[in-house]
């Protein structure tokens, strides 16, 4: 699986680094290293909302530094075959604070 994290302006500015952040570490914590390769990337047009996220450069995501701990575990499960993430309805929207 390929995760690709905007790090273009709009999205630094709601956290970016933050989710990748988020991000590496449950990949380290569960060793993940071999199934999920997480790369930087520039604006991938969505960022009205929070930062965007794309999987196998297919559905692109808006993930909140709030969020981004679920939207990886879900993920996490699905490489693991136990549940596809289009299986469960989550908002990954952003959180107003």
């Amino acid at each position: 699986m390929e995760i690709k994290v905007c790090i273009g302006s709009a999205c630094h500015l709601k956290g970016s680094y933050e989710v990748i952040s988020i991000f590496k570490n449950y990949i380290a914590s569960h060793d993940y290293d071999q199934r999920i390769v997480l790369k930087s990337s520039f604006c991938l047009g969505k960022c009205s909302d929070a930062v965007s996220v794309q999987v196998d450069n297919e559905k692109i995501f808006s993930v909140s530094p709030e969020s981004a701990q679920m939207f990886i575990e879900l993920l996490g499960q699905q490489v693991i075959g136990q549940q596809a993430i289009g299986q469960q309805t989550i908002n990954v929207q952003r959180v107003s604070k």
